[in-house]
This record gives structure tokens, C-alpha cells and sequence, in this order.
């Protein structure tokens, strides 16, 4: 502890006991000397004003050695203990103790004066007698001092070591002034003191029988005083009043404002513990303090915690619904005790209100021509996403009050779906965010938690608008196809209301429990097929199809953005590395990776480059140029083989085409006719739409047995074994229809099918072909297959037009209506193709 806190020759605090030589004669604690006075050790008789019947100690000198004291003032009657440290002071102590024991004590006029001078120093102060003295090992003096008159100082004046003082004694009368108003203001005096006394909760007995004990208004306003919490300039001010009955009325009214202020300290404890339970006595202190501030109307940290709420939700600028239910809920909360667990759901509950963009927006950039170039920039081809974009930009421009799209963009994994929805909102200036819905079982996560549940948090939309900090972000919904059901609810059914541009004006969040607008947000969805998003969600949204790419497409994008990214994400310089010709990328496309999209494309390159980087870390000289030899160096055997075309099918067997979530494939159905009893086999884990196709086919074979030159017995004498290779992938969906017809009767009727023709469509019991879907994945499998003519059903002749015409002209695409024109194409020597050209039967 440094000087400055325990030098100055203070008191200690209210009840601390001081370390005395003997303890039995110790001073008593401060609530406690109001007691009758302690006599002097050499007790003197009193006198009066006159002079007649002294009792004052004739042996006190006109000149006494001065102490200084900083916080406290020092009455007559009076015994304290006091700590001194300043050299001066020892040393005026010193004197004292070599005389006879009398010090001048005079209160300092400014307590942060360390080395007070006579000027700094009130003139009327106390004579003391040092009862005892206790030297401690750090050269501090404890003493034990008693008043015993009140002194004015004619003089003060250094000696050299410390300051002296002439003095003057004031004396009193003896006896009291006569008069009922002095004996009135003395009781009451001695009640308010018992008053203050009981609200402290102090045993007052032997207390209260010294005050009933002092007849003198002068001597009971001393001893009062002496006690009394006041300020050091009030204290003072008491001290230097030698009228006894005016110091009596002045320490009457400071008596008065202690029992106003003690009372009211009582009632707030009492207020306080009324307001706690059992677990919550561990903080009684603290709720003290709590109920000090708001008696005072100063809420302290927490207040200043509440304006700045308060203050957030005014920026906030909700709307009137949302604003009158935030500030209801601020009321509640400053009322509320800062500790409790409702306090503290309030509070948070009240942070995302003033958190939420209810009135930003970000400005869009609506300049056409900047966001086509994004676009291109950062994607290849792609065009009917992209006209789509610029449409709505167009619209936004000449319509600024228009509703967001919900698009969903359907395709394959790795055809650029995520990284388009952010290239959107580049172009648009608009804040991105991405949710993955995938594996989403509870429809909390899209609308929130109600507050009554412990941890309850709003739900993932409103969590993204406030991370977004606008209120038009771009949010992409990826895997909206894999969200599933279980007992918590079904979140594509609480996906409804966002993704209905009618209805997500107004959506709400179970936890903010208020309408927010979701009408400025433009939703993107992903998903990688169409047949697992519930009906009345996808009708909400406006599908576009993301195809796999064709060869020529990868090669394109490879060069554009693979090979560079890759390059720099594996430490290389932009020239380590050549790729030496289209037909490096294609090899690694072909031979290494078997998909529509171009993840494992770049997971190769990547490959190829992070080799290099360890060639380049070990010594190599670059640049390397990388051709199919040095590709397969260092990739090792190709992992997939294309297979050698067939110059001849035997008969039972027929090419298909088949979609798949990877891209299209190439289908081979084999069909076997051996003698039996008619029965039906099928194998290779076909689903139950498959099966059906497969019964269909066998149906119509028997219905036009005769006209299409079989058997018309074979049902009866045939057993049918129909199988589709690579029995541990399953297969189902009706595109295999037509194809399975075509095998089973060229089984049936022992005439080959065409080599360089596959084929896909529905089949009926009529033999019509409808309609499927994925034509331009399966096209690509039949041009990477190298086969010459594909026939699609004749309804799908739409689907054409998103087939490039690079693509268009290395394959011979015939539409048919009927199974009988796919029979004329099938049973016929193959034909060569004719570029660009379509033909129809």
C-alpha cells in the first residue's frame, strides 16, 4: 500500500479495530462511540466560560505540536485511533510523547495536499491527549488519541521538523441552558439517533443509556457528531460553531438527512430481498446495487446497455407493427432483474430485431451490357441461364417494383450450378449467401424456434438476411432435392410460403414472431433431378436446365478456367505450365473421368499440376509441357476404357440410351428366347417402371405376333430371359421402353439390330412412343460412344434446339411416333450419317 493511502494520519474505516500493544484497550468500533466518554489519563476539573470551576487540565502549554489530518475531524470527547506516516508528524508525535502528551489536531482544507502548509490548514481544530502509541515496523505510529477541547490556532509556524501552534481553548458552561425548547431538541436529538441506530440494526442499549446520560446540548451535539457520516466541510462546519444549542440544531438537521437516507437504504434492502428466491440469495450484494441505481435513477452499465438498444432499434427503422411490439418488449426488459434467464432471452430476442435489415437494400446494378460481360466472364456457355438473368434486370429496370424470380437451376454435380448463383448476384451487386437444404428434416430450421423452448434461434432464412445485412441478397437453396420428412415436420412444405412470391411479403419466423418481407429476395435453388421436389414446390419455381457439357464444351472451360486456377492453387507460375493441344484435355476427359460435369476434370489437372510443383520444388527447369504420354506418365493407366464398337449385334441385343445424375449412358439390353413354358424372366436389378416396360414389350410382341413375322405360339412354347448388364447399378424409368420392344423382337425373330443405332422412348400396348427426358445428355453418350443414329420420339423434337450444332452434325437424329418406324431403322444394314440432317418415318 503506498503512503498516500495510509499517511495523512487518518482514521480507519467505520468498525475497523485498530492493532493495539494491549487489545483490552482498544478503540471501539465507530457505532459504538457514542458511548459515554472515556476520562483522560490525567483527568483536570472543568471550568466555564468565566473561568469559575475549571475543568480543563491545567498543564495544557500555549504552544502545541501540530498533526495534520486529511479525513477526519476530531471532537471533543472523542477517542479514535489514528495511523501516522509523514516524517513531520512522527516527529510532532515524537514532541507530543516527550511533554505532556497534547497535540494540536488540524483537518487539512484539501485532502490531496501531501505536505500540507499553514495555509492549507483550518484554524480551529481539537486538542487531544495520546492515550497510547504503538510504533510499527515500517516506521508508522498507530495511536489512540482522546479530545479533550476545541482550540483555535493564533499562529502556526514551522520549527524545522514540524509545525507548532498558539492556542486558544474555548470552554463551555457546565450546565445546560434552561428552557423547554433546548430540552425538546435534545430528545429529539436522542431519538433520531436510536432511530438511525435500529435501521443499522446496532444493539443501542448501553448506547442509548449514555446519550439519556448527557444533560449538555454542547457535549450531546458533540458526541453525535462524532458519529455522524457526514463530509469532512460539514464536519468541520459543526466543530467550529461554539454556541451549543445552534451546533445541537445543526447537527439536529444532519441527523434528520442521515435517518431520511438510512430509512431509505432500508427500504431498498428490504425491496431487494423481497424480490429473490432462494437461488438467488448468492447475489444479494449485487441486487443491492441494482436497486441503489434505479432509487437513484442511474442504471449504470445495464442502463447504458438498454440506450444503445433502444438506440438500435430507432436505426433499425422497423415498420410500425414490428416497432410498437420492439419497444413493448424494451419496457419489459428494463423492468426486469438483469440476472434472470427471461432477461436474457428478451435481450437477444431484442438483438436480432434491431440486427435484421427491415429497410436496407442494396442499389442493383442494372447496367445490361456490365452484366452480360460478368457472366461471360466467369462462365462458358450457359446461354439460357444467362438470357434469364439479364431478363430480369431488364425488367427490373423498366419495372423497379418488380418481385424476385425463384429459379431452380436442375443438372448434374459439377456443371457450375453454386458458382453460377454467385456470379448472379456479382452481376447484379447484390450480397450472396448459400444454404445447403441437403439432409434438412426440421421445418425449424425454416421458420424458426418459438421463444418459449429453451435455445430457441430464428430460422435459417432470417439468419441469412441478417448475415447478408440487406434485404435483397441473392440466397441460394443448394440440394433442394435431398430435404427429408421425419416426425419434427416437413420442410419443403414450410418452403412453400418463401418461395411463393404471393405470399413472402409477409413471412414469419417463428422466433421474431413478426411479418418480414421476402419479396426483394432473389431465390436460386439447385438440385441435381426434378422427380424428388415435392409437386407444389416446384410449381413455385421456374426450372432451368443445366445439361452435362460435350467434349468440346470441357475443353473450352479447361482452358478458360481450370488449368489457371489449378495452376496458381499449387504454387505454379502462370508459364510452368502448356498443355500441348485440345486432344491433352480431351485424353484426360475421356480416359480419366466418366461425368456430365467437371469436377474430376479439375481434380486431374490438379493432379498433373501438383506433380509438376514437386518436379519444380526438387530442381526441374520449367516450363513443362504436358502431352497425352507424359499425361499418362504421371496419371497411370487410364481409368476408363472406351469401349470398341460393335460391327455386329447378335440378335436379342439393342442399344439404349439412359439418363443418369452423372450424364447420359449408353444402354445394352440383352433378350434370350429359349424353349419353355412361357415364363418371363428379368435381371439386373431393373425397378418396378422398367419391369413394366419390359411386360409392355412382351405384351405387344404377342398382340402382333402375326403381322411382325414371329410365333404367335411363343408365349407358350418360349420361356423369355430379358437382362441388362451391370446388374449392380440400378436401373428403372420408361425411356427403355421402345428399345426393350426391339430387342425382345429381334430375339423372337433371330434378325440382328443395327450396330450404330440406339434408341429411347416410352412404349405403350399401342405402340406409340412417348416423350422423355435428358436428350441432350443421352445424345452426348451416343457421339462419345461413337454411334451413327439415335432415335428419340418424335415429341421431343423441342429438345433439339439445346443441342449444339457441332454436336447435331456428328450424329443422325430420327424421330419417330410409332415402334414400327423404329423397327425399319433397327432391322436395316447401318447407314452412314449425314451431317445436320433428321429424318422422320
Amino acid at each position: 500500500m503506498s503512503e498516500q493511502n495510509y499517511d495523512n494520519e487518518h482514521a480507519p474505516s467505520p468498525g475497523e479495530q485498530p492493532e493495539q500493544a494491549e487489545p483490552a484497550e482498544a478503540a471501539p468500533e465507530a457505532e459504538a462511540q457514542a458511548a459515554a466518554p472515556t476520562a483522560p489519563a490525567s483527568p483536570a476539573s472543568l471550568t466555564d466560560e468565566s473561568g469559575e470551576n475549571p475543568s480543563l487540565p491545567n498543564d495544557i502549554p500555549g504552544v502545541l505540536p501540530v498533526l495534520p489530518v486529511r479525513d477526519v475531524v476530531i471532537f471533543n470527547y472523542m477517542m479514535l485511533p489514528l495511523f501516522v506516516g509523514r516524517e513531520s508528524s512522527v516527529q510532532a508525535v515524537d514532541a507530543a510523547l516527550n511533554g505532556n502528551r497534547y497535540l494540536l489536531i488540524l483537518t487539512q482544507k484539501n485532502e490531496a495536499v501531501e505536505q500540507p502548509e499553514p495555509q492549507d490548514l483550518h484554524d480551529m481544530g481539537t486538542v487531544v491527549s495520546i492515550m497510547r502509541m504503538l510504533k510499527m515496523p515500517d516506521g508508522r505510529m498507530k495511536l489512540l488519541v482522546h479530545g479533550i477541547s476545541r482550540a483555535k490556532a493564533l499562529s502556526l509556524m514551522h520549527n524545522g521538523a514540524y509545525m507548532e501552534a498558539g492556542v486558544e481553548l474555548t470552554q463551555e458552561r457546565s450546565e445546560h441552558p434552561a428552557g423547554l425548547e433546548v430540552e425538546a431538541l435534545m430528545n429529539a436529538a436522542r431519538g433520531l439517533s436510536e432511530k438511525i441506530l435500529n435501521l443499522r440494526g446496532i444493539n443501542n442499549q448501553e448506547i442509548n443509556a449514555a446519550l439519556a446520560g448527557v444533560d449538555h446540548p454542547g457535549r450531546l451535539a458533540d458526541i453525535i457528531a462524532s458519529n455522524l457520516r457526514r463530509k469532512i466541510n460539514e464536519a468541520q462546519e459543526i466543530l467550529e460553531i461554539l454556541d451549543p444549542v445552534g451546533r445541537l440544531h445543526l447537527v439536529y438537521k444532519h441527523l434528520s438527512k442521515e435517518a431520511e437516507l438510512t430509512s431509505m437504504q432500508a427500504h431498498i434492502q428490504e425491496s431487494a430481498r423481497e424480490g429473490m428466491d432462494k437461488a438467488q440469495r448468492d447475489y444479494y450484494l449485487r441486487e443491492q446495487l441494482k436497486a441503489i441505481r434505479r432509487e437513484l435513477g442511474d442504471g449504470g452499465q445495464e442502463g447504458n446497455d438498454l440506450d444503445d438498444l433502444r438506440e438500435a432499434l430507432n436505426k433499425a427503422k422497423l415498420p410500425p407493427e414490428a416497432e410498437k411490439e420492439a419497444h413493448k418488449q424494451l419496457n419489459r426488459l428494463s423492468s426486469m432483474h438483469g440476472d434472470s434467464s427471461e432477461s436474457s432471452v428478451l435481450r437477444t430476442y431484442l438483438e436480432w430485431l434491431a440486427d435484421l435489415p427491415w429497410s436496407k437494400l442494396s442499389r442493383d446494378s442494372l447496367d445490361i451490357k456490365k452484366a452480360r460481360d460478368i457472366l461471360n466472364e466467369d462462365h462458358y456457355g450457359l446461354e439460357k441461364v444467362k438470357d434469364r438473368i439479364l431478363e430480369f434486370l431488364s425488367v427490373r429496370k423498366l419495372n423497379p417494383r418488380s418481385k424476385g424470380p425463384i429459379l431452380c437451376l436442375v443438372g448434374p454435380p459439377g456443371v457450375g450450378k453454386t458458382s453460377l448463383g454467385r456470379s448472379i448476384a456479382r452481376a447484379m451487386s447484390r450480397k450472396f449467401h448459400r444454404m445447403s437444404l441437403g439432409g434438412m428434416r426440421d421445418e425449424a430450421e425454416i421458420r424458426g424456434h418459438r421463444r418459449t423452448y429453451v435455445g430457441a434461434m430464428p430460422g435459417r432464412i432470417i439468419q441469412a438476411l441478417k448475415q447478408a445485412g440487406t434485404r435483397n441478397p441473392v440466397i441460394m437453396l443448394d440440394e433442394v432435392d435431398k430435404i427429408g420428412t421425419d416426425f419434427r415436420g416437413d420442410p419443403s412444405s414450410a418452403l412453400l410460403e418463401v418461395l411463393d412470391p404471393e405470399q413472402n411479403f409477409s413471412f414469419t419466423d417463428h422466433y421474431i414472431n413478426m411479418p418480414f418481407d421476402l419479396s426483394k429476395v432473389m431465390f436460386i435453388c439447385t438440385a441435381n433431378t426434378l422427380d424428388t421436389i415435392p409437386g407444389p414446390l416446384r410449381d413455385r419455381m421456374e426450372v432451368i436446365t443445366l445439361p452435362g457439357y460435350t467434349m468440346q464444351e470441357k475443353v473450352k472451360i479447361a482452358q478458360r478456367y481450370l488449368v489457371a486456377r489449378q495452376t496458381k492453387e499449387n504454387g505454379l507460375k502462370k508459364n510452368d505450365l502448356r498443355f500441348g493441344g485440345d486432344d491433352v484435355l480431351e485424353t484426360l476427359a475421356r480416359e480419366y473421368t466418366r461425368e456430365a460435369g467437371l469436377r474430376a476434370l479439375e481434380r486431374e489437372i490438379g493432379a498433373i499440376c501438383r506433380k509438376l510443383a514437386r518436379q519444380k520444388a526438387e530442381g526441374a527447369k520449367p516450363p513443362f509441357e504436358v502431352d497425352v504420354p507424359m499425361t499418362h506418365k504421371l496419371l497411370g493407366a487410364p481409368r476408363f476404357l472406351e469401349e470398341e464398337p460393335d460391327n455386329k449385334l447378335q440378335p436379342g441385343v439393342a442399344l439404349g440410351l439412359a439418363w443418369t445424375p452423372v450424364g447420359g449412358e449408353i444402354l445394352h439390353i440383352e433378350v434370350s428366347a429359349m424353349p419353355g413354358k412361357g415364363t418371363l424372366t428379368l435381371t439386373g436389378q431393373l425397378g418396378e417402371v422398367m419391369k413394366e416396360s419390359a411386360q409392355a414389350a412382351v405384351s405387344y410382341a404377342r398382340a402382333h405376333a402375326r403381322e411382325l413375322g414371329i410365333p404367335s405360339d411363343f408365349h407358350e412354347k418360349q420361356d423369355l430371359h430379358i437382362h441388362v448388364p451391370a446388374g449392380a447399378t440400378p436401373k428403372d424409368g420408361p425411356s427403355a421402353g421402345v428399345t426393350l420392344a426391339v430387342a425382345v423382337l429381334s430375339a423372337l425373330s433371330g434378325r440382328p439390330v443395327s450396330p450404330d443405332l440406339c434408341m429411347t422412348g416410352e412404349l405403350t400396348l399401342r405402340g406409340n412412343i412417348l416423350p422423355v427426358g435428358g436428350i441432350k445428355e443421352k445424345i452426348l453418350a451416343g457421339v462419345a460412344r461413337g454411334i451413327k443414329n439415335v432415335a428419340i420420339p418424335k415429341q421431343n423434337q423441342k429438345d433439339l434446339e439445346d443441342i449444339p450444332a457441332e454436336l447435331r452434325s456428328q450424329i443422325k437424329i430420327h424421330l419417330i411416333s410409332v415402334l414400327r418406324e423404329a423397327l425399319h431403322l433397327a432391322f436395316v444394314p447401318a447407314r452412314a450419317p449425314a451431317a445436320g440432317t433428321r429424318t422422320r418415318r
